[in-house]
């Protein structure tokens, strides 16, 4: 079962990961300057990872692929890892899809 952490950063702004149930870091959000702020950002990943056309798909200056995650207004909630093939990172986004939804947030910031 996937996890959402949340933690704050050296420049005391909070943001999330999500994690897949190998403890594998699948999404990282932006940086957010409230705990409640990061919450919704939470909750926005789990609306929006059922919906692909949220799926932006990129490829990185190295070469490598990787994908973004928008909300509905465009705005992006959440950055993936980079893969070394198009097949690698399909494999990461339906990793999203599948863990979002549950869940459980673990609060590392207490």
């Amino acid at each position: 079962m996937g996890k959402f952490t949340i933690s704050k950063r050296k420049n005391d702004e909070y943001q999330f990961n999500l994690k897949a149930g190998n403890g594998e870091i699948i999404l990282t959000s932006e940086g957010y300057t409230t705990k409640a702020n990061c919450q919704k950002g939470i909750e926005s990943v789990r609306i929006n990872s059922q919906d692909d056309s949220r799926y932006d798909r990129r490829v990185a200056v190295n070469e490598k692929d990787y994908f973004v995650l928008k909300a509905r207004n465009g705005e992006i909630i959440g950055k993936s890892q980079y893969y070394s093939s198009k097949s690698s990172m399909e494999i990461g986004i339906d990793s999203v899809k599948t863990n979002a939804p549950t869940a459980e947030i673990v609060d590392e910031t207490l």
